[in-house]
């Protein structure tokens, strides 16, 4: 994945410079007349903005104001709207700092995760998906990464946390590259990272691929190629494990990125079927 800083003249926000978004992206009467042309793929993302990609540095424990995130507990207190989390939820995931962990490779870093839950068998491997986050012009608006952990967003062509819908009735994000909470809750992650589709234009609200995580482990595949440049050079140093292939695929990532509900595996959704589905008013 990239994190994208496009040039002003095709930067779908209004604000007083390109590289600093405003803290609430506005509808399409706010929009530049000038809308962003589709990307086919995260290395021709890039290669439409050259110099503005950037490197994440690796995520450090953080969390929400007035809350608490350390190993083996979950504990935050009760929210607007009455939910609270019990401190009897085990996280499914090691400790974020000993997550293996790739920066710009987030879709094998959750890989790696639900090869780990798989492994430890503390929860049912079918309570556990993959989500890809993106849409059909790749560049998506997420809120409190890493990469910008303040009050404005940033922009990736596509992100990829893992959902665990517990047993107990509530539903968590893990999501190696926030300052949330690891794990969050799901309804203060979607709250926090997401916020509302009301304020984004219509071409740039973010729709998500969910897989279960055993079709992941089983389907996924990626040669990585998506991460050199046209010489052949690494846009980001890769991970130190063989690349993930699988006996009829070597690289299938676009299928996985790809929210068009006809193409690879999972199901398709927009943001308020996404809530709807898996918050816990649900």
């Amino acid at each position: 994945m990239f994190l994208l800083r496009p040039p002003a003249s095709a930067w779908p926000f209004t604000g007083p410079s390109h590289c600093t978004p405003p803290p609430r992206l506005l509808g399409p009467a706010s929009l530049s007349s000038a809308a962003p042309p589709p990307a086919a793929s995260a290395s021709s993302a890039a290669a439409r903005f050259p110099g503005f990609r950037t490197a994440l540095p690796r995520p450090v424990e953080g969390g929400r104001p007035g809350g608490r995130e350390y190993w083996g507990r979950t504990c935050m207190p009760a929210m607007e709207g009455g939910e609270s989390v019990s401190c009897d939820y085990q996280p499914a995931s090691p400790p974020r700092d000993a997550c293996t962990y790739s920066s710009c490779y987030c879709e094998e870093n959750i890989w790696k995760l639900c090869e780990y839950i798989k492994k430890h068998g503390q929860y049912p491997l079918e309570e556990c998906y993959a989500v890809f986050i993106s849409n059909e012009r790749r560049m998506i608006p997420i809120w409190k990464q890493q990469a910008r952990p303040g009050d404005e967003p940033v922009i990736w062509d596509y992100h990829v946390v893992l959902l665990h819908v517990s047993s107990g009735g509530q539903s968590f994000i893990y999501d190696l590259d926030t300052v949330l909470p690891f794990p969050c809750p799901f309804d203060t992650y979607v709250e926090d990272a997401f916020k509302s589709d009301d304020d984004i234009d219509p071409q740039f609200r973010r729709k998500f691929r969910v897989i279960r995580a055993d079709l992941y482990l089983k389907n996924f595949a990626s040669d990585r190629s998506h991460m050199k440049d046209s010489s052949g050079n690494w846009r980001e140093p890769p991970p130190p494990y063989p690349c993930i292939q699988t006996g009829a695929s070597k690289m299938n990532l676009n299928d996985f990125i790809s929210m068009n509900p006809e193409v690879g595996w999972g199901a398709v959704y927009t943001l308020p079927d996404f809530v709807h589905r898996f918050g816990s008013k649900n």
